[in-house]
């Protein structure tokens, strides 16, 4: 009999996720908030950069609903896709409907943001005593959509990829069943390594450094808005040397930070913990050592554009409400600036992200002393931040799993 395989969310790591389960020992469902828009074969194509379609791939949808009570107590697997600042709320809505009396892997592609005290938050208060929960640490492969509920496209599969879990014995039977499944058994490469931590995946950055440091680079050049669309910059292929030196300072402030964890705690496995160019070596075995000629001369990068909206004058700006700040500021910037207020660290090119932020969003995130205003509306809504403190953790002590 075929394990239960429940697909949260229809980000574009769905559309590759349901193909490549094809032939597996899942029959594979899918929890959206658009039920109707997904068709019973969802359908994946390889392209190589040039667009050259290497291959075709086609999984089924045992069923589509928007409805947890009819998904979620029959999974035995249930896999999120979907924006990181949307994993809690899904958490919460969730967690009442997953078995209590069998063994449920729950996990996500993307494991930006400590998704271990997400899953803590709701485990005890509903009784999951059996739940065993994973995170990858970048997803598994390059994807897009191209046409949403149908068909996805993939420019193919990291050189490596890596993995925590809870209980850490879980491993071997999580990568057997699902991990190898995805990605080694289609590509041939892509085998997932254990991380010896979530801690490491939270602070091992990659979109949280890259949006953000970008967004402000395009600020400090252009302005805050451009006349006419026509004149935004294209997010990658007009990614500028402004950008560049941001993205290394944001590093640079990130790694105060792992490298002050790795020297109080030892004893402790960080093998993954990574900065910016050692992730990337990592994920695609590479050796980059210029962050925006990986940019600008990336082909599967070059059409991304800058995600705008059109203001009230008539003139566009940064998108305020898109998924780079929604994820990556509040599930991102901020435990790292919680983080180095615990370790006593300057962060100073954190602190004008979050200040470029607040300005944008018309929040109150941080002050003029560069502390984090933790007991502002704008930080503390529920579920809006996963500083680790509104999880109930105070110390560095007590987010070192």
């Amino acid at each position: 009999m075929k394990k239960q395989l429940v697909v949260c969310g229809g980000g574009s790591s769905a559309h590759t996720l349901i193909p490549m389960l094809a032939d597996s020992a899942f029959d594979v469902s899918i929890y959206t908030s658009k039920p109707d828009r997904w068709g019973n074969t969802v359908e994946l194509e390889h392209h190589d950069p040039s667009g050259k379609v290497l291959g075709r791939y086609a999984g089924s949808l045992k069923k589509a609903s928007d409805n947890p009570a009819e998904l979620i107590p029959q999974a035995d697997y249930i896999v999120f896709c979907m924006p990181v600042h949307q994993y809690r709320s899904c958490l919460h809505t969730i967690a009442p409907y997953i078995n209590k009396e069998k063994t449920v892997a729950l996990g996500t592609l993307y494991g930006q943001a400590g998704f271990n005290w997400m899953v803590e938050e709701v485990k005890e208060r509903c009784g999951l005593q059996y739940l065993v929960y994973f995170a990858f640490g970048l997803l598994p492969w390059i994807c897009r959509i191209i046409e949403y509920g149908h068909m996805g496209v993939t420019y193919g599969a990291k050189a490596l990829n890596y993995a925590a879990c809870y209980p850490k014995t879980a491993f071997p039977q999580l990568d057997e069943e699902f991990f190898s499944q995805i990605c080694f058994r289609w590509f041939g490469k892509g085998q997932t390594e254990q991380s010896d931590n979530f801690l490491s995946l939270t602070l091992s950055v990659d979109n949280q450094i890259i949006h953000t440091s970008r967004c402000l680079g395009l600020y400090q050049v252009c302005g805050s808005t451009w006349e006419k669309k026509e004149d935004v910059p294209m997010f990658y292929r007009d990614y500028d040397e402004v950008s560049a030196q941001l993205l290394a300072a944001l590093d640079a402030d990130y790694s105060k930070v792992r490298d002050k964890i790795k020297s109080l705690y030892p004893d402790e496995n960080f093998k993954h913990m990574l900065d910016y160019l050692a992730l990337e070596r990592f994920s695609y075995q590479s050796h980059n050592t210029d962050v925006r000629e990986s940019f600008v001369n990336s082909q599967t990068l070059v059409s991304i554009a800058t995600p705008v909206v059109q203001n009230e004058s008539g003139a566009w700006e940064i998108d305020r409400n898109h998924r780079f700040f929604l994820d990556d500021i509040y599930y991102g910037n901020c435990i790292a600036k919680w983080m180095a207020e615990k370790l006593e660290l300057e962060t100073p090119t954190i602190d004008a992200i979050l200040h470029w932020a607040q300005q944008v969003r018309h929040e109150e995130i941080v002050d003029e002393q560069n502390h984090l205003l933790l007991d502002s509306s704008d930080l503390c809504s529920p579920l809006k931040s996963g500083i680790p403190c509104y999880y109930g953790y105070q110390t560095i002590d007590e987010i070192v799993d």
